[in-house]
């Protein structure tokens, strides 16, 4: 397994010389900076009309980061494990072909190199927890929405929780935190020596990548 060095990559939107967003080279996503740049909790509903009618300096097309159902079917009851699969702690996050599960817990442990509260063994772990925000700012440890509905239940949406790496589904009604993307880069060519960690000695904070098994 690899720790990817240099996996975002800083983008100046309005050339006033600070990084507005991150382009992510394992997602093909482009994060806002800031994480926090709605300024509050939303509802779901709320946080899906906030990230679609977003601009931001001429760039529109942002959304709420998403996630697959990797149960048989697709649409069975999300069980609370911690190893692997969908929901839970330590969910899969990218597959050996390429595959994303989870932009959310991608970021949470592969990019930035956090632990979920528990180990795959469901013991509870040293160092868990947010410890690494990396470039972003106003990264909150508290949950925040995917833009995909609960399939067994309309009423519910899934999440991922950035104090203790859990994924689960809850009410639509319920106010979590909610952190825009962009498919894609938004510019062709990166700026020189806006990788972030490339090569840096920081990159042992970055976790392994996670396989789908």
């Amino acid at each position: 397994m690899t720790a990817h060095a240099g996996v975002l990559q800083g983008r100046d939107l309005n050339s006033d010389g600070t990084f507005d967003a991150y382009y992510d080279t394992t997602l093909d996503i482009t994060w806002l900076a800031d994480a926090n740049y709605a300024g509050s909790k939303m509802t779901w509903n709320d946080a899906r009309t906030w990230a679609s009618s977003l601009n931001i300096y001429g760039y529109t097309g942002w959304r709420l980061p998403t996630m697959r159902d990797t149960g048989a079917t697709g649409t069975e009851s999300c069980n609370k494990i911690y190893n692997g699969t969908f929901c839970g702690y330590n969910v899969d996050t990218v597959g050996t072909d390429g595959t994303i599960y989870s932009e959310l817990a991608s970021m949470f442990y592969d990019t930035l190199g956090n632990l979920a509260i528990y180990d795959t063994n469901g013991k509870e772990q040293d160092g868990w927890g947010l410890k690494n925000t990396g470039p972003f700012t106003n990264l909150q440890a508290d949950a925040y929405w995917f833009g995909l509905i609960y399939t067994p239940d309309g009423d519910n949406s899934w999440d991922f929780n950035f104090r203790d790496g859990f994924q689960y589904a809850h009410n639509q009604s319920e106010l979590k935190y909610a952190w825009a993307v962009r498919s894609g880069d938004i510019t062709p060519v990166p700026i020189p020596a806006t990788a972030w960690l490339f090569g840096s000695g920081l990159i042992g904070l970055l976790g392994a990548l996670r396989f789908k098994r």
